[in-house]
């Protein structure tokens, strides 16, 4: 078979015009690449090393046109983004002058931006054309699957949430963008947008296109209402963003309403003549005050907004949206809003690769998993060690072991080489011969105050357990959080302790008296619940000090999402830090908080 994903996208559009032929086809490649899935590799990764055998980066790391896994894996190292990052600054600086080429042999078409919100650092990641159409051909994989677990998507619309943010260029000329934005601004895009029934969306490209995140979102919002009846499903790229959309509605339902009942757009809410046209033209807006009336009964009807999703969409079938990891945060409230409908978790990327397909769409949340796709990248493993001094060689895609966590590692046609994604995946089963991974978390320290390291699953652990602990005695749900590793000390005898920010959703008017006590009891169940290390830091050592909960004010975690745009960041990609680090950030959590609360004694060093 051909591995070219230029291929594989030639051969599936031009059998686009027969729907069931192009599923039936999709369904057969995903068999066909998994159960060969170690040949596949082995030529995938010849093809990037022929391709790119004169670039500067292979012949630097004395690889000499060798295209065999062997020499590869004995000459290149594995490497992180710093290592990489005086090449991709010499690409930011010159563009694509350099002769031969710094990283691949194809011009490097745009650069895609991490959002950096809690370290501050910003990745640039090299992408190209080619790269454009071989993600769009990766994305066409994941409806098929779906459509067999919940057949008849492509007779109804779908509304789901995408903002484009301004772009910009580097000095050299190269397209500086996110990742999204730049996707929906390919021709790739447009013409699944114009032409893929799966792709029938509520809004028209316009309203995605536009830059200003505020009209874009009310644009596709009224759309997505107007056309309420049609809508089969919904979603927004992370469970945040899902979550984001009930809360743009209760801020602004008034005004939807009001331009539904008039069919009239607000000129105080769209000013982009474009946009307004477009909206225009896809709605034929005219007055529909019954349409209105009906969204204005479920808005009032019930303040606390249960099963508002199914109630506005009676037709929606299910949400898209990536609820794994840190995200599994917002899987209560989605829940909540959409009366448990099914969660779909479909694709697994990131800025650097797409990787896998969720073949199991309607599994629990907790139990997503993701095959990878052969024939994306030339995939390596890094075994998670608790012994760091023991070095681990990295292993193949099919030389994975079961319920094993490993580190990704990627070898892209886009120039990456060996190059450590932070990813922590665990091997939950195999299809046919490719595995199937679970995403647990990335692989960094969150929070550390001397020799100790909590990473996301362990403060997400805590956190979780501390919630249920407010939901139970003081019925109140954690809207959102973040932590903070406070080195800073009064005294040379004041260790640093952890700072955890609460956002909460709770009754303010019918607090219980026991209000300081449940608090301290939740800096003491998170302190519990966190690592070996910490405990033995915190209490046998005395390292730390005791874990601090600050309670901040209602819409802190709305605040932080808009600094974090205004400093550059897309919408589509903001996932609230876990940990922040940067001054600006700690100062404006800091100007909200409510009241504060201490762990009121030392937590037990074992396990009970």
């Amino acid at each position: 078979m051909k591995i070219s994903p230029a291929d594989d996208f030639t051969a599936t559009v031009n059998i686009i015009s027969d729907y069931d032929q192009h599923k039936k086809a999709l369904l057969e490649y995903i068999e066909e690449v998994t159960t060969n899935a170690g040949e596949i590799q082995k030529r995938v990764l010849s093809e990037i090393l022929y391709r790119n055998q004169h670039v500067e980066y292979l012949q630097r790391n004395g690889l000499n046109g060798h295209t065999d896994s062997e020499t590869f894996k004995k000459m290149l190292p594995v490497i992180t983004y710093e290592d990489l990052k005086p090449d991709i600054d010499r690409i930011i600086s010159d563009g694509n002058t350099s002769s031969p080429s710094i990283l691949c042999d194809q011009p490097i078409s745009v650069l895609f931006c991490s959002s950096g919100t809690s370290s501050g650092v910003r990745k640039r990641i090299p992408m190209t054309e080619e790269d454009a159409e071989r993600r769009y051909f990766f994305r066409s994989l994941v409806m098929p699957i779906v459509d067999q677990y919940i057949p008849g998507l492509d007779k109804g619309k779908v509304m789901y949430i995408m903002i484009s943010v301004p772009q910009d260029k580097t000095p050299g000329g190269i397209g500086l963008s996110f990742s999204s934005t730049a996707f929906y601004k390919t021709s790739y895009f447009k013409d699944g947008f114009n032409n893929n029934p799966y792709n029938n969306y509520t809004c028209p490209i316009e309203a995605i296109l536009c830059e200003d995140s505020s009209q874009s979102m009310y644009c596709q919002v009224l759309c997505g209402l107007y056309q309420n009846d049609q809508v089969l499903r919904l979603g927004a790229p992370f469970g945040s963003g899902m979550v984001s959309i009930v809360r743009f509605i209760q801020e602004n339902w008034t005004s939807l309403c009001n331009d539904i009942r008039n069919g009239k757009i607000d000129n105080k809410k769209i000013t982009d003549l474009l946009v307004r046209k477009a909206v225009s033209k896809l709605l034929r807006i005219k007055p529909n005050p019954k349409l209105a009336d009906l969204i204005e009964t479920e808005c009032k009807r019930d303040e606390s907004w249960k099963g508002i999703i199914p109630r506005l969409w009676p037709n929606a079938k299910y949400i898209e949206s990536v609820v794994t990891g840190t995200m599994s945060q917002y899987i209560p409230y989605i829940e909540f809003y959409s009366n448990r409908l099914p969660i779909v978790c479909a694709r697994y990327a990131c800025s650097e690769v797409y990787c896998g397909i969720n073949l199991n769409p309607l599994c629990q949340p907790d139990q997503v998993s993701y095959t990878l796709i052969p024939t994306m990248a030339y995939f390596e493993f890094l075994p998670i060690i608790r012994d760091q001094h023991n070095q681990q060689e990295l292993v193949d895609l099919t030389a994975v072991k079961l319920r094993n966590e490993y580190e990704l590692v990627v070898t892209t046609f886009t120039g990456l080489y060996r190059y450590r994604v932070g990813d922590v995946l665990r091997v939950a089963g195999f299809k046919n011969n490719a595995p199937q991974f679970n995403f647990m978390r990335r692989n960094n320290t969150l929070l550390s105050i001397d020799t100790e390291k909590t990473d996301e699953v362990e403060l997400q652990n805590a956190v979780n357990v501390a919630s249920s602990h407010l939901k139970k005695f003081l019925s109140a749900s954690l809207v959102d959080y973040t932590s903070f590793a406070d080195h800073h000390t009064t005294s040379s005898a004041t260790p640093g302790h952890y700072v955890l920010y609460f956002e909460l959703q709770w009754d303010k008017n019918n607090l219980s008296i026991f209000q300081t006590t449940v608090l301290e009891e939740c800096c003491l169940l998170l302190e519990e619940s966190l690592g070996a290390e910490y405990r033995e830091c915190r209490v046998d050592k005395k390292l730390i000090g005791p874990l601090e909960i600050k309670i901040v004010e209602t819409g802190t975690f709305d605040k932080l999402m808009a600094y974090a745009i205004r400093e550059g960041s897309s919408v589509n990609q903001y996932k609230t830090p876990r940990c922040v680090k940067l001054a600006p950030i700690v100062q404006l959590l800091n100007s909200r908080v409510a009241s504060n609360y201490f762990s009121p004694k030392s937590p037990q060093t074992s396990e009970i």
